[in-house]
């Protein structure tokens, strides 16, 4: 029973002190006296260590400690393995008895020494003799024999400076170190470094004097941890105005101290290699940001399990696709690589700059705001930018300005371009150490992100050729791809869909496709799954409504000898009657030009009419024949009581005259209620029994055009019995002017999606806008209205129900198709899943051969494309083909003077073309 009560002590000690035990612990020396702990978790701890440094190893260490063999003895084992193994303040704060626990005023006193180190880092590191100030620790007490073996080893193989990063590292581990190091300094000649340490610097001489006689007195304080030499650095601090700054950064530092985060832990305690680039940064900081710093600490950027496991590639420098589901952190690990890859450029001397390429402006915003300015702003200079930001300076000037950059693609794209032009400036691939592609499964076809990776693997495959011939290579970035469903690309058989994935790993040059295996039932509870279901609405009861407006729609078509084949209400006859609108406006041919332009408003109506209300569709047609009314009478500006004059010619007389003579028809069935849409009914009955389960609702409703989002909002709206159960709804639409429908703007966007957060709204009825990137809070209910895309679409729209207790629902009616369309796409998503797998599997030799194919096969379609867009251009302007002498060079004729005979021979026309001059 004492045991037990022991052991709980024991944990107990170990979860108060975690962060500082993790501060404090070196993984090694500890682990070389546990013999109790099984050699499975002893290589887990060793190899965590290694691959993640001493602060991540030591929580596994924790880890293992707090499972480990609970036998007698056991937690006094790891007692006395943290005593030998020079973890003395480690064992101070898991001791039980509490003898030794480090009062809060000697914890801030030791976190002041080890930001007085940090200050002074690089004059340390520079100016210090290392092995002998180690070993006069050693004869101190301050170190043991490992620790001066270890300083030896580094110092031995990667010089002086590696060595005094190591020394300092191990330093400020351990119990009482300051005031004996001081005394080491200074018996070892380094009397003025002891001197800055000490804050004795811009004092009288007297006190210099009487500091550098001072050794019997500093040895009596080694007793007393520090306290009157501490006292004596706060006396400076309020004298000396010369460390006005220094004193500013100490203040900040010392503001942290009173409970050490994860986030000090691995500034000031993992490698000290960290502390000289962090404190280099960090007086790279604006103010601004310094006293946001203050306010605010910064947030850990910690990893989860499993997103460390699919991030370790990247952190090694490949090029790799990481694919984790809607709301399990990907940009988390974006920014993660990030901070690891610049300070690993930092430290080896070397330029390193990221650029993050998006593919939607509010994602800029959302990434840099949320994600990598909290994160880096104190090490890094972060900004983002879009075609929407107002720049006083040149996109390559922000590139040199920063060092990570967030923008939208087509930003990047146009510079790339200005580049090739002689007179442009512009960026190159080869300015940037990092590119993060965020949705990066867009990165195929004649996409932008394709357009950009196809200039790399251009690069790719002139470095193979330079490399060859013993030239300097072109420097290439490392990519990072990060997507949660790179689809199947409307594959049918398993084949095309390992085929589509292994050409997005194509154009993306990534050495693998990353997905959580190990780790998976972590990602599982962290990302929950929703409960599905399809709700099928009855579309077999009589629609008069439908019927009237296909008939006008009949009549219409008769009149202007206009013939689809494809149904009324459907998108084929949507793009049909665009395609006709376009072609007779080129043609001049106003009378089907106006016909069409027509028949698409009442095929609009036809889907409003099918997705929501027939009062709905009634009016938009109304509003679309009153402006026309309106456009085509011309009144009086001098008399006002002149009559209004007709501008209306036979076709409009026609449009016109039809609608108002069904339009008291149509207005008396749009308020007939047994003709009402079932997929309303279905609908409401799943947003109130939703709405009215769950204490804090909170959805989105997915539909397909903008129009009909905003009449659902409308709906909603007139619907008191919405209002009874809370439900406080609005609309979320793209900013994009391709739609007739007025777009919102992007602070529309973000005001809206800002309610959502707070509360204030807690449904949105959204376009396809909000099913990716976006973010947007977890919800309880996710429904798609009648809108079934692809199966990236299904899988991120399904992503956002990722609250407790989630449902995604589709409602559809039966006659759609939609239902078909689902289980299509869920059979997909499975295909995807699986074809993801045998990629992964597939040896690596025979991976590489496919993956150079399709590049291969990927430039010279790019080539072949833009040789046929070169012989249509041209065609069209034969001008712009130029014959020259081949001797001199002279222009000689272009192709408007060439003239072909028979099919075959190519004469020139040009009166003064003389064949002597050639």
């Amino acid at each position: 029973m004492a045991g037990e009560l022991r052991d709980e002590r024991f944990l107990y000690m170990i979860s108060c002190f975690r962060p500082r035990l993790k501060q404090f612990i070196r993984v090694q020396p500890v682990l070389d006296r546990l013999p109790s702990l099984s050699a499975e978790d002893r290589e887990k701890v060793r190899a965590t260590a290694l691959q993640r440094g001493e602060v991540e190893g030591a929580e596994e260490l924790l880890r293992a400690v707090e499972r480990g063999p609970r036998g007698c003895g056991w937690f006094h084992e790891f007692l006395q393995a943290l005593e030998h193994g020079g973890c003395g303040m480690a064992a101070c704060y898991v001791n039980p008895s509490l003898s030794q626990l480090p009062s809060p005023a000697e914890e801030a006193d030791h976190d002041l020494c080890v930001h007085l180190v940090q200050l002074l880092h690089s004059t340390l590191v520079d100016s210090m003799r290392t092995v002998q100030v180690a070993e006069k620790c050693l004869q101190m007490g301050i170190f043991q024999d490992e620790d001066l073996d270890g300083i030896h080893t580094v110092t031995e193989n990667r010089g002086n400076r590696e060595g005094a990063r190591e020394l300092l590292s191990r330093l400020v581990q351990k119990k009482d170190w300051f005031s004996r190091f001081l005394i080491a300094l200074r018996e070892t000649q380094h009397g003025s470094l002891a001197d800055d340490l000490s804050g004795n610097i811009g004092g009288t001489k007297d006190k210099q004097n009487g500091m550098k006689n001072s050794t019997n007195k500093e040895t009596e304080v080694t007793s007393q941890p520090d306290y009157a030499i501490l006292e004596d650095l706060k006396q400076q601090e309020n004298m000396n105005d010369n460390f006005s700054s220094e004193n500013n950064l100490l203040e900040t530092s010392i503001g942290k101290n009173s409970v050490v985060s994860e986030s000090d832990v691995s500034i000031g305690f993992g490698s000290v290699s960290n502390l000289n680039e962090n404190l280099g940064q960090s007086c790279t900081s604006s103010d601004s940001d310094e006293e946001e710093s203050r306010a605010s600490p910064e947030p850990d950027l910690v990893l989860r399990d499993y997103q460390m496991e699919v991030a370790k590639p990247a952190l090694n420098g490949e090029n790799i696709i990481i694919c984790l589901p809607t709301g399990s952190g990907k940009t988390r690990v974006a920014v993660y690589i990030t901070k690891d890859h610049l300070d690993k450029k930092k430290r080896a001397s070397e330029p390193g700059k990221v650029i993050v390429l998006v593919n939607k402006v509010p994602l800029v915003e959302q990434h840099l705001r949320k994600e990598f300015s909290p994160f880096l702003k104190r090490w890094y200079h972060v900004i983002g930018l879009s075609g929407d930001s107002q720049l006083k300076i040149s996109f390559p000037e922000v590139v040199r300005r920063n060092d990570v950059i967030i923008c939208t693609a087509q930003i990047l794209e146009n510079s790339l371009l200005n580049a090739d032009k002689e007179d442009e400036e512009g960026v190159r691939l080869s300015d940037f150490s990092l590119i993060i592609i965020d949705e990066c499964h867009h990165t195929q076809k004649e996409g932008v992100y394709n357009n950009i990776m196809r200039r790399y693997l251009k690069e790719k495959k002139k470095n193979r050729k330079l490399a060859k011939e013993n030239k300097p290579l072109i420097p290439q970035p490392q990519i990072l791809g990060l997507t949660a469903s790179p689809g199947v690309g409307g594959a049918t058989s398993y084949s095309k869909a390992e085929e589509h994935i292994l050409k997005i790993c194509a154009n993306l040059d990534a050495c693998s496709i990353m997905t959580v295996e190990e780790r998976a039932s972590q990602l599982k509870n962290q990302v929950k799954e929703p409960f599905k279901k399809t709700v099928i609405a009855d579309d077999k009861k009589k629609d008069p409504f439908r019927e009237r407006i296909t008939e006008i729609m009949t009549e219409i078509q008769n009149y202007c000898q206009l013939h689809p084949k494809s149904e009324f209400g459907t998108q084929p006859y949507e793009q049909w009657v665009i395609r006709e609108e376009k072609k007779a406006a080129k043609e001049e041919k106003r009378k089907e030009r106006v016909c069409a332009e027509h028949l698409k408003k009442y095929n609009d109506a036809l889907q409003i009419n099918d997705a929501i209300r027939m009062v709905d569709a009634y009016n938009h047609l109304n509003n679309f024949y009153k402006d026309e009314k309106s456009k085509k009478t011309e009144r009086s500006d001098d008399d006002d009581d002149a009559p209004a004059v007709s501008k209306q010619d036979e076709t409009d007389l026609f449009l016109i005259g039809l609608f108002h003579a069904k339009k008291k028809q149509l207005k008396e069935l749009a308020r007939m209620p047994e003709y009402e849409n079932e997929k309303l009914t279905q609908l409401r009955n799943t947003l109130m029994e939703e709405f009215t389960k769950t204490e804090a609702p909170r959805g989105i409703i997915f539909t397909k055009t903008r129009l009909s989002a905003f009449a659902l909002f409308q709906w909603i709206k007139d619907n008191p019995k919405f209002e009874e159960v809370g439900i406080k709804a609005h609309y979320l639409i793209g900013a994009g002017h391709s739609s007739e429908t007025k777009p919102m703007t992007q602070n529309e966007q973000r005001e809206v999606i800002d309610k959502f957060r707070g509360g204030n709204l807690n449904l949105l009825i959204a376009t396809t806008v909000a099913e990716e990137g976006l973010d947007i809070k977890e919800c309880n209910i996710v429904i798609r209205y009648g809108l079934v895309t692809n199966e990236i679409a299904m899988v991120q729209a399904r992503g956002r129900a990722r609250a407790d207790d989630s449902t995604y629902a589709l409602v559809a009616s039966s006659g759609s198709g939609a239902v078909e369309r689902e289980y299509v796409n869920i059979f997909r998503e499975k295909m995807m899943y699986k074809a993801i797998q045998h990629v992964q599997k597939m040896p690596q030799e025979e991976y590489l051969k496919k993956i150079q194919n399709y590049q291969c096969q990927s430039i010279v379609e790019k080539e072949m494309k833009a040789k046929r867009l070169q012989q249509k251009t041209y065609k069209k302007n034969a001008s712009l083909i130029t014959f020259l002498c081949k001797n001199c060079h002279k222009l000689v004729c272009s192709g408007e003077d060439i003239r072909v005979i028979e099919n075959m021979h190519h004469v020139s026309v040009k009166r003064d073309f003389q064949l002597g001059e050639i």
